[in-house]
């Protein structure tokens, strides 16, 4: 087993591609072909994970927020950031993270806790915008079928709940193929017509050359026509946050003392108790108070989050339940989600829960 493999288990469920353009998810320290033993999972990296990683003797840590998140101009030990860099090259121990492309995900960090709470029918809170394309191309009539399979293998076509989504239309393409060519139907320089089927499929455009590789391998044309356009759709299976509901409704005191067993929580800090009842609730696992626009939107009853400061609580303006549980406590059970995604497809392997408190907040 190698690290390469590891890594991407866990960015099948969360492509790198899915990360803000501010983070710095990926493998941060150590070799991609580097052979892996063992795998320790986490939240934050500090001096301690690191040391636990050596007793657990596991040369691969996995956590949610990055080592590295800013550049390091030097790398002396000054602070535990270098301390931890310097203190893992030296023990071989590989380091990767999953960070905003595992929290833009329906089944990431948001999603795990909805599944703790209880939720059902969710959605995505705020979805992607300018994250999808088309791709528009031209194949012949007894080609299609197997053109048009290979691009949904590939990824096209996903559309919500539905795959193998796509539009045809026949018509008749032209060409006239040079003297350099080695034209699949035609002859050099006569001008030929062809029925053919203009195929369009959607997908995410990380997918693009995937795509694109499975057009050109299953094509039969030497130079097949296609066009990739950028769509303004939004992408509803991606993005942050999420809201459900609950099967039953809650009253709001209710709620928020199952919402602190939950979470293990000793104080939550909360907005004016209006005696509504919890039944729609929108969460974002660690800072998402940009989000309660959009939690009030959705007609949320609550709204879950960490890192609202002072100001923003009055966004709620009586409208919507307010709830602060903090950064690291709703990103608790991200640990879990590792977890899961590896040993779902390599159950033997020895993955291992941190048991270091990386928390650095406490509470009085």
């Amino acid at each position: 087993m190698i690290v390469k493999y590891v890594c991407e288990l866990i960015e099948e469920v969360a492509p790198l591609s899915l990360q803000e353009s501010y983070d710095n998810a990926g493998l941060l320290v150590g070799s991609s072909q580097m052979e892996v033993t063992s795998a320790l999972v986490c939240i934050d990296i500090t001096e301690e994970v690191i040391e636990e990683a050596i007793l657990k003797k596991c040369n691969l840590i996995i956590s949610h927020h990055p080592l590295i998140f800013k550049g390091l101009k030097r790398i002396i030990g000054k602070n535990e950031i270098e301390r931890c860099v310097i203190k893992a090259i030296k023990n071989d121990i590989a380091i990767y993270a999953a960070h905003t492309n595992l929290d833009n995900v329906l089944s990431g960090v948001s999603g795990k806790m909805a599944e703790k709470i209880g939720l059902k029918n969710l959605r995505i809170l705020q979805p992607k915008e300018d994250a999808l394309i088309k791709l528009i191309t031209y194949i012949p009539l007894h080609y299609l079928s197997e053109v048009r399979q290979a691009l949904f293998e590939a990824g096209a076509g996903h559309i919500g709940n539905y795959d193998s989504c796509s539009f045809n239309a026949e018509g008749l393409g032209t060409f006239r193929a040079n003297e350099n060519a080695h034209p699949f139907v035609g002859n050099i320089n006569e001008l030929h017509s062809e029925p053919e089927t203009r195929l369009e499929v959607i997908l995410p455009e990380y997918l693009k050359l995937k795509v694109l590789n499975a057009l050109i391998k299953t094509h039969p044309y030497e130079e097949p026509a296609f066009d990739f356009i950028p769509l303004k759709n939004s992408w509803n299976e991606v993005g942050a946050g999420i809201v459900g509901e609950l099967e039953n409704a809650e009253d709001e005191l209710t709620f928020l003392n199952r919402l602190k067993a939950i979470f293990n929580l000793s104080t939550i800090r909360y907005t004016d108790l209006s005696g509504r009842k919890i039944k729609r609730v929108a969460l974002c696992g660690g800072s998402g108070s940009s989000f309660i626009p959009d939690a009030i939107a959705a007609n949320a009853d609550i709204y879950i989050s960490g890192d609202i400061k002072y100001h923003e609580f009055f966004d709620a303006q009586n409208r919507i339940l307010i709830a602060d549980i903090g950064h690291f406590e709703s990103e608790q059970f991200t640990k879990d989600i590792f977890y899961e995604i590896i040993t779902k497809k390599m159950p033997t392997f020895a993955v291992q829960i941190s048991d270091s408190k990386t928390n650095p907040i406490n509470y009085l």
